[in-house]
Formats: C-alpha cells, structure tokens, sequence
C-alpha cells in the first residue's frame, strides 16, 4: 500500500480525479466534468478549496472548505465536504483532513471549524463528536424554486 499524502486539487485532472470520491457523497454530481465545473466556480466565487488524501496518483479522501466571516461567528473555516471512499474508511483520514484544514484555518485567523451534516447521519454525528465538535444549531432551509 502506498503512503498516503495530503494535497490540494487544484488542476483539472487532479480534480476530476476527486470525482468518485465526491460522488459518494454528492451522488447527483452527473461526472468529472460538471465537478470540475463546479469546484472552479465555487473556487471564484468563495474561496473553496478541495484537499484529497491521494494514495499515489488516486483521491481516496476529500475535504472541500473555504473561509468565511459572519456577524454571528466572526471568521471561521467552514467544511462543505468531507467524504472517505467506503474501502478506506475507518483509516483516520477523515480525522487527517479535519486536523489539515484546522490548521489552515489557524494560520488564516479564523476562531473556528464549522460544518453542517444531515440531522439523519448519525454515524457522522458520531464521527464529529468523537472529534471533539459539538452540535450548535439547527439550520432551516426553503426551496426557492
């Protein structure tokens, strides 16, 4: 088994190589091609940033994140993402990107790590807590469609 690195997907074929990893969570993404379409304009527009945990030349971990300043929490890092492959899970990689990402958030100024998971997944719930993250709110949304 190769070493497992941490690094930012930042061309397109290191992106698009993230597809089946991000698949796994996001399962309506259609392919590679509408991901790196995405990840590029979320790249503009907020500042995301995708890590991968990369077992030579294959993602088989992701982190997507960017920085961002509220009123209600001053500036934090905030995770959309973060997904194993199944076969590698229960490996600390999830636990890898969360500590990478902190960091990151650090050395930006940001006071804390923040993400939102479905009220329905608890075996990240279990995850988060064992982490050390607590539960702060409960977000509501509407389709504005």
């Amino acid at each position: 088994m190769s070493k497992i690195e941490l690094r930012h997907a930042e061309s397109t074929a290191q992106i698009a190589a993230c597809f089946p990893v991000m698949r796994e969570l996001r399962p309506r993404l259609r392919s590679a091609e509408e991901l790196v379409e995405r990840v590029s304009r979320q790249q503009t527009d907020a500042g995301y940033r995708l890590l991968a945990a990369w077992s030579g030349d294959t993602a088989i971990a992701l982190a997507g994140y960017r920085v961002q300043e509220t009123l209600i929490r001053g500036r934090f890092i905030y995770v959309d993402d973060l997904v194993s492959l199944a076969t590698e899970r229960g490996r600390g990689l999830g636990r890898q990107l969360l500590d990478a990402v902190t960091e990151e958030g650090r050395a930006q100024g940001c006071t804390a790590l923040v993400l939102d998971t479905g009220l329905d997944n608890v075996l990240a719930h279990r995850f988060y807590y064992r982490y050390g993250m607590l539960a702060g709110a409960l977000r509501f949304a509407k389709p504005m469609a």
